[in-house]
């Protein structure tokens, strides 16, 4: 009986299967617009020893592997879908993108 049941953790909801608009295949998105992701923008990475952690206080640099040139990543929920330049937009800060990754890609990477 258990070779019976499906594996939940890969199981279609129905209204995500094919077909779940009127028979037309398409998938209505209608149903994901309001659920929250999380932006972030990632300056760079720096890997450390827990000494070298330890030893910042306040006034110290972390320089990160990335130059003040080269655009910043815009992440959703840790897939990278642009990069921009950072501005400032009415007293705070701001991405100006200026290269979206396609969502063929996108989708490659929740893949990997």
């Amino acid at each position: 009986m258990a070779e019976e049941q499906e594996d939940m953790t890969t199981a279609t909801p129905p209204e995500l299967s094919e077909g779940a608009v009127e028979g037309t295949g398409e998938i209505d998105l209608d149903l994901l617009m309001d659920v929250p992701v999380y932006l972030t923008v990632e300056v760079g990475r720096r890997r450390m020893t827990i000494k070298e952690l330890l030893a910042l206080a306040s006034g110290s640099v972390v320089t990160f592997d990335r130059s003040v040139t080269e655009p910043m990543d815009l992440m959703v929920n840790g897939t990278l879908v642009a990069r921009g330049e950072v501005v400032s937009a009415e007293g705070q800060f701001g991405l100006r993108l200026v290269d979206v990754v396609s969502p063929k890609e996108r989708l490659q990477q929740l893949s990997s």
